[in-house]
């Protein structure tokens, strides 16, 4: 065993030699870890485990810049580089272009911002905390639109810098978001919006924004100052990936006679999807755990059936050969929310959390979180309202809460943002709760939108004080909704624990387009709660299911016991939101459930035999304002049809299953293939409402492409 930890030790060194100064901690983290295991092994698969969460939590203490511990870092590489910069500077002054296009010019001794049209507000800049030391200051470059993603697939949409794009219904012409335009006219209509409607913003908001301008020429000059090695040194820091991931262990088949319940929380999150996009348009395969099955198969729009009567949901099921095993069944289970439309949506009581640290400041960061966010202002009525908490190394309200019909305010406010410090993400969602508990609106709908990269490091940062300081706030009966953004230093872990635990949603937005899809098209279901803590319960018959797979939720996963238990927590449906759940059966075998117990047997009761019936649905919920839930309860019986006879809806989202399972290499993916998937998905896209289903066509083809 101490060969074993001597080897890991020497590992963690060679991948980060400042690890070196924390080996007392390591030995005594290793020896705890092991402990906590029930056989004390340390395998291949917890070395690995272990070597990440290492590296994870203490690379962090060690390295608080994570600067490259390689070349870079060698101060004698540094002293050459500065040289080399230096040089490269001078000449570029003497010909009259300077280091940066547009940046700066030489007057005297002290560098000065070349003139520039006034901006629409000014760079808001977030005020220290009370004895802080001054954080450095970062760069404060000037906003750039979007990046958009060229086509992926011949005949895909495009999109370009001042605008996306978007894929609209087959009969209806393609738009073009264009947010410089869109602002402007905002901006004109709104003149004549009553300056009483709105809530006057708060001393420190009109503090903040008053000194604003002298802040940024500040800002500027400091960054202008700033040694060429050093800003190399931050862009290359910059480069270093340090996205973060959960991992994902797939659920195995359990036999019906010895395990007949099957227990879930819904999930309606589709961050994994965006999030595997984002990684084959760059041009790699996702690592396994990003890929998180049942947000590939959530991401859709399916045509399901309107629940009737009061119920806030629907639900129905479907059984169809499976296509990667033919031996075995694919059971599709349904849920389906009530639609409805914005204008009947009840008031909304909205606060814009929004990171503005230093790591926010990429293309497709922070400029794409405004112009994200620019989208759902623009669709606030009258009775709506929206504040604005940001946070870097502190945090402060930028917009008090304002009547969702004063859009140039709030697109003034918005506009006004910059990047630039640390991280004191503890501290924002703090503000962003007491925020909204201020403005409360009995019977709306009251939302935290947290916009971040989850990269938090200053205060409370963790996973385990962040996920309690949510779930303490959500008892107030404000929810959360948290939209992840950018690459490098993502932390998807994080981001889906904060969601999960906020009673809220998570998306993952890469490009103005997702941002229409999930704030715009599908604005109802994001921002206003049917259902809360829906959990789905069933009960297979033995005599009709030998054992049984549910495909995904592995995070969603609850005892049995805890389907009744409502202190549990689990999740929440949206307005209009469709919830699609699939189990991989295999038929039964007739046999006891096993020979070597001796006091006590499972078998097929006289009843199990007697019925037709598949299974037993049961579903647990809350209204969005109770802490007591409803049981809903429905017994199936369902017919198995042909693959080629099952509906469309059926047929893509096994298409969609069966791409996740060859993408997460699967050990449950059977004869599946990229290819099948293809073809079954081809089968099934002639109905494609906003066009999500060719989309999907043009991943699998890039899919296939970077796994030859």
């Amino acid at each position: 065993m101490n060969a074993k930890v001597e080897d890991l030790l020497e590992e963690l060194y060679l991948i980060d030699p400042a690890l070196r100064g924390e080996e007392a901690t390591l030995r005594k983290t290793i020896e705890d870890l092991l402990g906590s295991r029930p056989d004390g092994r340390m395998d291949a698969a917890f070395e690995a485990e272990l070597k990440e969460k290492l590296l994870a939590e203490f690379s962090k203490k060690a390295k608080p810049r994570r600067r490259p511990s390689f070349l870079l870092a060698r101060p004698a590489f540094r002293i050459g580089l500065g040289v080399a910069a230096a040089a490269s500077v001078l000449v570029a002054v003497y010909v009259g272009i300077g280091p940066r296009a547009g940046a700066i010019k030489s007057s005297g001794d002290a560098p000065a911002p070349i003139a520039a049209p006034a901006p629409i507000a000014a760079p808001y800049q977030v005020p220290p905390l009370a004895g802080a030391k001054p954080a450095p200051v970062a760069k404060q470059n000037k906003p750039r639109p979007a990046t958009v993603n060229a086509a992926p697939y011949p005949g895909a949409p495009q999109g370009g810098p001042q605008g996306e794009v978007l894929r609209e219904k087959d009969d209806e012409a393609r738009i073009a978001l264009a947010p410089e335009k869109e602002s402007k006219s905002a901006l004109a209509g709104a003149a004549s919006i009553d300056e009483d409607q709105a809530v006057a913003p708060s001393p420190i908001a009109q503090s903040a924004l008053a000194t604003a301008p002298a802040a940024a020429k500040k800002a500027k000059a400091a960054s202008a100052a700033q040694s060429p090695t050093d800003a190399l040194l931050d862009r290359a820091s910059q480069d270093f990936n340090t996205e973060g991931y959960d991992r994902i262990v797939e659920a195995s088949f359990a036999k019906v006679l010895e395990e007949p319940l099957s227990t879930f929380s819904i999930d309606v999150d589709t961050a994994s999807y965006a999030n595997v996009r984002r990684f084959l348009r760059e041009g790699s395969l996702p690592p396994p755990d990003a890929v998180r099955i049942e947000e590939l198969v959530n991401y859709f729009p399916y045509d399901y059936a309107e629940p009737s009567g009061d119920e806030p949901f629907g639900f129905d099921a479907e059984l169809s050969p499976c296509p990667w095993n033919a031996a075995h069944s694919l059971l599709r289970v349904a849920l389906q929310a009530k639609r409805i439309s914005e204008r009947d949506i009840p008031p909304s009581n909205l606060v814009f959390l929004i990171d503005v640290s230093g790591s926010m400041e990429d293309e497709n960061k922070l400029p794409l979180v405004k112009e994200s966010l620019k989208l759902l202002a623009r669709r606030m009525r009258q009775q709506d309202r929206i504040s604005i908490v940001v946070y870097a190394g502190s945090a402060g309200i930028v917009l008090e809460p304002t009547a969702g019909s004063r859009t140039d305010k709030i697109l003034k406010a918005i506009d006004s943002l910059e990047s630039g410090g640390s991280t004191a993400g503890g501290e924002g969602i703090l503000l962003a709760y007491d925020t909204a508990k201020k403005a409360f609106i009995p019977k709306g709908s009251n939302r935290v939108i947290l916009a971040t990269d989850g990269d938090f490091n200053v205060g409370a940062s963790s996973d385990g004080e962040l996920v309690r300081i949510i779930e303490e706030e959500r008892k107030a009966g404000v929810f959360l909704t948290v939209l992840g953004f950018g690459m490098g230093n993502y932390k998807d872990s994080k981001m889906q624990k904060l969601a999960d635990s906020g009673n809220g949603n998570y998306a993952y937005i890469d490009t103005l387009s997702e941002a229409d899809k999930v704030l715009a098209k599908q604005m109802a279901g994001t921002i206003f709660t049917v259902a809360k803590d829906v959990k789905v319960q069933i009960e297979f018959n033995p005599a009709r299911v030998g054992e049984y797979r549910l495909i995904g939720y592995e995070k969603r996963a609850l005892a049995a016991r805890d389907f009744a238990d409502d202190a549990k927590d689990a999740g929440e449906l949206g307005a209009g939101a469709s919830v699609t759940a699939l189990y991989e059966l295999t038929p039964p075998t007739g046999a006891a459930a096993r020979s070597d117990l001796k006091y006590q047997s499972a078998t097929v009761t006289a009843a199990g035999a007697a019925t037709s019936e598949l299974m037993t649905l049961k579903f647990r919920y809350k209204k969005p304002d109770g802490e007591t839930s409803s049981l809903v309860e429905k017994p199936v019986e369902i017919a198995q049809r042909e693959l080629a006879k099952a509906s469309a809806d059926f047929r893509f989202a096994a298409a969609v299953a069966e791409w996740g399972l060859v993408l997460r290499g699967s050990a449950y993916k059977g004869s599946a293939t990229l290819e099948q998937a293809a073809s079954l998905a081809r089968g099934s896209a002639s109905k494609d409402p906003g066009g999500y289903r060719a989309e999907f066509l043009g991943l699998v083809a890039l899919s296939e492409k970077l796994s030859r």
